[in-house]
C-alpha cells in the first residue's frame, strides 16, 4: 500500500480514501446513461387482427345403397361456401430509436436520466459532469494500473481511512465498510443488461476514446485489459502489515507495495468487497467474450 506521491497525475497515488474501480462506470454510468436508448418512447400500438373463422359447412350422412328409403324428400346437396381468406397482417412497425445525442451534450441527457431512474442514494454517488469522459479516461488508466484522480467518476467515501495500531500496523476493518455501498450498487447489477447498455451506447464511448488519442473501436479491449489486472490482484490470507510513512501509509512488505496502483486500491476495499467485486467482474468478463 502506497500513498506516497507518484511523477505525474496519472501516476499520482490516490487519494487514501478514494479509490473508484472501472466496472462501476461500466455497470452505473453507462447503464444509466444507455436508458436514455432503451427506455420506450411513444412506440406505436399495433392491432391484432382476428381472423375470421370459416362458416361451419353441415354434415351430410350417407346411407348405405340398400337401406330402403320411405317418403324421403328430396335433398339438394347445399354447395360448399367458398372458403374465407384470412386478410394478411400488417407488418410491425420499426420500434422507434431515438437518436444518440453528441457527446458535448450527452451529459444532460445522461444526468436528467440517472436522476429519473436511479435512487437518491446512487445518485449521491455520482460525479455528473463529462460523465462519459471521465469514465473512459478512468477506465484506461485502470488498464494500465494507475488511477487517474482528476476522472474519478464517483464522489470519494466521506469516511477516513484508518487503522488499528497495535505491535503491528493493520488496517481497520472499519475502514472497509466505505465501500461497501459502491459495492452493493455493483454486484446487484445484471452483467447481461449492462453489455447489452454498453454495445448501444459504444459509439460515443469510442468518441471520446479517440479524442485521448486512441483509434475508433479500440475501447473494448481497454475495458477488457482494466477487468483482467483488478481479477489479477492478489488476495491475502490475512493482515497486511503496514508502515507509516510521515501522514501516510505502505504496505510493509515489498511484493504487495510493489502491486499496480490499482490493485493496491483493490486490495484497500477489504477481502470481503474484494472477492464479491471479483464475482461480478467475471460476469462482466464472460458477458464481454459472448458479444
Amino acid at each position: 500500500m502506497s500513498d506516497k506521491p507518484e511523477a505525474s497525475d496519472v501516476q499520482k497515488r490516490p487519494p487514501k480514501n478514494n479509490f473508484l474501480f472501472a466496472v462501476i462506470i461500466l455497470i452505473i454510468l453507462v447503464c444509466a446513461a444507455a436508458f436514455v436508448l432503451l427506455s420506450p418512447i411513444d412506440e406505436p400500438e399495433t392491432r391484432t387482427e382476428v381472423e375470421q373463422t370459416p362458416k361451419e359447412q353441415p354434415v351430410m350422412e350417407l346411407k348405405p345403397e340398400n337401406d330402403p328409403v320411405v317418403d324421403a324428400p328430396s335433398v339438394k346437396p347445399e354447395k360448399p361456401a367458398e372458403l374465407s381468406v384470412p386478410a394478411q397482417r400488417p407488418a410491425e412497425p420499426e420500434p422507434v430509436v431515438e437518436p444518440l445525442p453528441t457527446l458535448d451534450e450527452s451529459d444532460t441527457v445522461v444526468v436528467a436520466k440517472m436522476d429519473e431512474y436511479l435512487s437518491d442514494s446512487v445518485m449521491s454517488l455520482m460525479v455528473t459532469d463529462d460523465v462519459i469522459r471521465r469514465g473512459v479516461v478512468f477506465i484506461d488508466n485502470i488498464a494500465k494500473g494507475k488511477i487517474a484522480k482528476k476522472h474519478t467518476p464517483v464522489v470519494k467515501p466521506e469516511e477516513e481511512f484508518s487503522v488499528n495500531e497495535g505491535d503491528i500496523l493493520t488496517i481497520d476493518p472499519n475502514s472497509y465498510e466505505r465501500y461497501t455501498p459502491y459495492v452493493k450498487v455493483f454486484t446487484s447489477l445484471s452483467a447481461a443488461q449492462a453489455v447489452r447498455m454498453y454495445e448501444q451506447y459504444k459509439p460515443l464511448i469510442n468518441n471520446a476514446y479517440s479524442e485521448i488519442g486512441y483509434g475508433d473501436d479500440e475501447f473494448n479491449q481497454t475495458l477488457e485489459d482494466a477487468i483482467e489486472l483488478l481479477l489479477d490482484t492478489p488476495e491475502p490470507e490475512g493482515e497486511l502489515p503496514l508502515l507509516r510513512d510521515s501522514v501516510t501509509y505502505q504496505y510493509a512488505f515489498s511484493e504487495w507495495e510493489q502491486l499496480p496502483a490499482a490493485q493496491k486500491q483493490l486490495l484497500r476495499m477489504g477481502p470481503e468487497n474484494m472477492k464479491k467485486v471479483k464475482a461480478a467482474l467475471r460476469k462482466v468478463k464472460a458477458e464481454l467474450e459472448r458479444n
